[in-house]
Formats: C-alpha cells, sequence, structure tokens
C-alpha cells in the first residue's frame, strides 16, 4: 500500500479530496491511500516518516521550500496540488489521481510482480 497526505491549510475540503481520490483508486484496485492534515502539522508528520508522498494543497504553496527541504531529507517526492485538481468534483478527482499515479506506477509494478512471484 502506498500512502500520500495532503497538506493544507485547515484540513476541511483536504480530507474530503483525499478520501474521493482513495475511493477512486480503490475503485480501480490500486493500493494507494490519501490522507489530509494541517499545515501547522507538517513538519512533525515529514519527521515521522509515514508517508510515501506528500502533496501541497494551493493555499499553502508559500510552505513548499521548508517542506521540499523537509521530504527530501526522507528521501520522499512533494509535489503541488494544480488548483483546477482540488475540487471536489468528480473531473478534478480524477486530475488529482493522474497528479499521484505516475509517482507510483513503477512501485506498484514490482509490488505486484512480488506478489505473483515473478
Amino acid at each position: 500500500m502506498k500512502k500520500g497526505l495532503i497538506i493544507c491549510n485547515a484540513g476541511m475540503s483536504s480530507s474530503m479530496i483525499a478520501q474521493k481520490v482513495t475511493k477512486f483508486f480503490e475503485g480501480r484496485d490500486l493500493p494507494i491511500e490519501i490522507e489530509a492534515t494541517t499545515v501547522t502539522k507538517r513538519k512533525e508528520i515529514i519527521e515521522k516518516d509515514q508517508y510515501d508522498l506528500y502533496l501541497l494543497s494551493p493555499q499553502v504553496k508559500m510552505a513548499s521550500e521548508g517542506l521540499t527541504k523537509a521530504a527530501e531529507a526522507k528521501n520522499k517526492p512533494l509535489i503541488n496540488i494544480e488548483p483546477d485538481a482540488y475540487l471536489p468534483t468528480e473531473e478534478s478527482t480524477v486530475k488529482l489521481a493522474m497528479q499521484i499515479f505516475p509517482i507510483f506506477k513503477e512501485d506498484l509494478k514490482k509490488e505486484k510482480a512480488e506478489k505473483e512471484g515473478k
């Protein structure tokens, strides 16, 4: 299971978006789970190193430099969510999923092959 974390301003909209994207991946039998948190908890969460990917909501883009350094120190990618992918619509859910999936694609292929004994 690959895990991503959306870091946003208050955590309300990001929680809903995280649920929608997780359901999108579940519906395609892809083991990717997305969660959400507030920007105030960002550094301590990255320090705990529990996620494979960090995603910044458009509202907290200004914090990206410090967060990028923290994520790089843990050898984890951090991406900015495109504004049109950060809406609670089906179209935006697909756009966000398409930002996330390429990052995990190769690892998921390897995990699947290992499970199948290849």
